[in-house]
């Protein structure tokens, strides 16, 4: 072994029949994951932590697409200036609670969620052609459930609960993992802005002020 990392040898014993035929990936949820993308939806609203951000240093705005038939969405950097775009950060660069009743309700209904409790996704950035994406499969969460006794404020567990069909495995195969973030994004994805325009004009008059921002 020498100084020069690079030299460093390793040894290993050589093994021609391995194979990964009957390995799983190990899902990420179940590990501590405060410096992966993920992406929230509680009570109405949606937040990107610090680490989408941290991995987007420039991006201000960004569009969200669904694919209902999937069950994927996509967090895609824009400018400010195109249709159904919004702001996903503070201006001093920190992670944002975004009201969205309606596209809250919708992703609830498609996935047959409980409005009540806290759903949170972690998420991978790909690139696709020359753009820069946020992956998150819906299917993949962490629900974290509310609970409410009498006489005290509403509370969420920290500890989360994992979809019931993940209790037998350890993760997806190794072969239908490798092809998880294969994406096309102009193959069903549908662009969501934070505001749904049908009912834009009844929205409005039930938002407080502060919950209006839109880009």
């Amino acid at each position: 072994m020498t100084e020069n990392n690079s030299n460093i040898r390793i040894e290993a014993i050589e093994d021609d029949n391995f194979s990964y035929v009957g390995y799983e990936v190990v899902r990420g949820e179940y590990f501590a994951h405060l410096y992966e993308p993920s992406i929230t939806f509680n009570n109405s609203k949606i937040s990107l932590n610090t680490a989408c951000l941290r991995r987007l240093p420039d991006i201000d705005y960004v569009q969200i697409l669904v694919n209902p038939e999937e069950k994927k969405l996509a967090v895609r950097p824009c400018s400010g200036e195109e249709k159904d775009s919004f702001l996903w950060c503070t201006l001093k660069r920190k992670s944002k609670q975004i009201t969205c009743r309606v596209f809250f309700a919708k992703i609830i209904d498609l996935m047959d969620w409980n409005p009540d409790y806290r759903y949170k996704l972690l998420g991978k950035l790909i690139k696709s052609g020359n753009e820069y994406l946020f992956i998150f499969d819906l299917i993949a969460t962490e629900v974290y459930q509310r609970t409410i006794q009498e006489g005290e404020k509403p509370k969420i567990s920290r500890t989360p609960v994992f979809p019931a069909e993940w209790q037998n495995q350890f993760g997806l195969p190794v072969e239908e993992h490798s092809k998880q973030l294969q994406i096309n994004i102009f193959n069903g994805y549908t662009v969501f802005g934070i505001k749904d325009k049908v009912n834009k004009v009844q929205e409005k008059q039930d938002a407080k002020p502060e919950e209006m921002e839109h880009g």
